[in-house]
């Protein structure tokens, strides 16, 4: 009757460990490249060319300015010995106000196009990092880690990489939006 009870007790301590391990669960996790992910992310894309585009337009009319300051300059040293030393300290001295002015005007813009696109990019990256985070719940991952320059996975399974299938879906969801944008334009006109 002990060796019976003991068999039992035995067996039931056997049952309940294996049940214990068979409740453990693999812990689900993947990573995204973050900076393919803004390479290849179509929106992504459009903002860096619309501030590009927006760049260009704005240097051009500041190439004109200093085109006209460039000349005025050149006219500056032909005239100096011409027009005598007072005219010469005036002109002087107003070329180099307008020099200092031309140089605020390029700091002026490149920081008005960089507060731009920085407060852009900032929309796009917490929208990104939500669809990241929507995904993850929906898939059943435990963690999903960012790669990159900035990021701290030093090393990650390329099988366990789903950079690729984020960039789709995020394109795939821009597209439908675009489309959607591009509908509502042309119900205004």
């Amino acid at each position: 009757m002990k060796k019976s009870i003991l068999i039992l007790v035995l067996a039931l301590s056997i049952i309940s460990c294996t049940n214990k391990t068979a409740e453990v669960k693999e812990v689900k996790t993947a990573y995204i490249d973050t900076s393919k992910l803004l390479e290849e992310y179509n929106e992504a894309k459009d903002i860096d060319t619309k501030y590009k585009v927006k760049s260009e337009a704005m240097g051009k009319e500041l190439e004109a300015e200093v085109a006209r300051f460039k000349s005025e300059a050149s006219n500056f040293q032909k005239n100096a010995q011409a027009n005598g030393q007072a005219w010469a300290q005036q002109k002087g001295t107003e070329l180099q106000k307008r020099e200092q002015e031309l140089s605020y005007a390029q700091q002026a813009m490149a920081q008005q196009l960089q507060q731009e696109s920085g407060s852009e990019m900032d929309t796009l990256v917490k929208s990104v990092k939500k669809f990241i985070k929507d995904y993850g719940k929906e898939k059943g991952y435990a963690y999903i880690y960012g790669t990159g320059e900035a990021n701290s996975v030093l090393y990650a399974e390329d099988k366990y990489d789903i950079t690729k299938e984020i960039v789709k879906l995020l394109n795939d969801k821009y597209k439908s939006s675009s489309k959607a944008v591009v509908k509502d334009d042309a119900k205004i006109k």
